[in-house]
């Protein structure tokens, strides 16, 4: 069975009530929104873009990065 990795997802609504999402362990992934769902989606899109960018570029990805889950906080 492959190993899942679950990237967590930090979320907090700004004082203009935009919402802020972000991935820790992922520098560079975040994402603004006028909703907490949509930055939600947001922010998985552009993690899973900056992943397939690293694998695409022969970058150095953990191999359970490939099995992973979100987990909004």
């Amino acid at each position: 069975m492959a190993k899942v990795t679950q990237l967590k997802i930090e979320m907090e609504q700004e004082e203009d009530d935009r919402w802020i999402g972000e991935v820790p362990t992922l520098p560079g992934v975040m994402a603004y929104g006028q909703t907490k769902a949509a930055t939600l989606a947001a922010v998985q899109v552009l993690a899973l873009r900056a992943m397939a960018d690293r694998l695409e570029h022969n970058e150095v990805v953990p191999e359970e990065l490939l099995n992973l889950s979100f987990i909004a906080a």
